[in-house]
């Protein structure tokens, strides 16, 4: 195995093609699956509305696309975590439970974050 870990990689177009499309793939199967991604998306795009409505700065931009991003890549990472465990735990256990809690609690974590960005920017552009 020491072998295989040793040898430089050639680098390939078509390997790194092929890893977008995967990448593309898991993407599609996000949205399909997950409702909550749907949910996180139209918040998303009425804040984007509200930055466009408002004329937020260009700080005030980056800040609500990392947010978005940060709450859709919590919830991807949350998905792709219950795909495994339902797979490697089709039966009850608490420890599958308690790992599929704690990726929920990841993505509420990332909300709440979000939510208290978006007031920041907002609420003094509302007052």
């Amino acid at each position: 195995m020491e072998e295989i870990l040793d040898t430089p990689e050639e680098f390939s177009l078509i390997k790194r093609a092929k890893s977008f499309s995967y990448a593309g793939r898991g993407l599609a199967v996000f949205v399909k699956t997950t409702h909550n991604a749907w949910v996180h998306l139209v918040i998303f795009l009425v804040a984007v509305a509200l930055g466009l409505y408002f004329g937020i700065t260009r700080m005030e931009w980056m800040l609500l696309v990392f947010a978005g991003g940060f709450v859709l890549t919590a919830e991807a990472f949350n998905t792709a975590i219950e795909i495994d465990i339902n797979l490697t735990s089709p039966d009850f256990h608490p420890y599958a439970r308690d790992t599929k809690d704690v990726a929920a609690g990841a993505v509420l974590i990332s909300a709440i974050t979000a939510g208290i960005i978006g007031l920041l920017i907002f609420v003094p552009y509302i007052i």
